[in-house]
């Protein structure tokens, strides 16, 4: 197995991971809901690479990058940082923290293939 496919694979299941952690949290509201949509279907952009958005891979990542910063701020904003009651958004957030690294590097790798 190559870094490429490696990667690919960590993106998908890290995406899975924290859309999971946030589904489990939807007594939370809809933003808990939508956050783990989002990260299903952009997680599962950058893994199947689907024909119509052929040619914009690097902005599917770049999405993917943005959508995880931005979940990272909001916790950091108003997320539950109190410990026990909080120990998932720690969980998620480190999840979420290697979900970034992962793109970035597989944005790397991909910029000249």
């Amino acid at each position: 197995m190559n870094n490429r496919s490696f990667l690919r694979g960590a993106i998908i299941v890290l995406s899975v991971i924290t859309a999971v952690i946030h589904l489990t949290r939807i007594g939370a509201g809809i933003p808990f809901l939508l956050n783990a949509v989002g990260f299903l279907v952009l997680g599962a952009a950058v893994y199947f690479e689907p024909a119509f958005l052929a040619g914009r891979q690097r902005l599917v990542q770049y999405a993917l990058m943005a959508f995880t910063v931005i979940t990272i701020l909001a916790w950091v904003a108003i997320g539950d940082k109190s410990l026990p009651d909080g120990l998932t958004g720690y969980i998620a957030k480190i999840d979420e923290l290697l979900l970034l690294a992962a793109v970035f590097q597989y944005a790397r790798l991909t910029k000249n293939a």
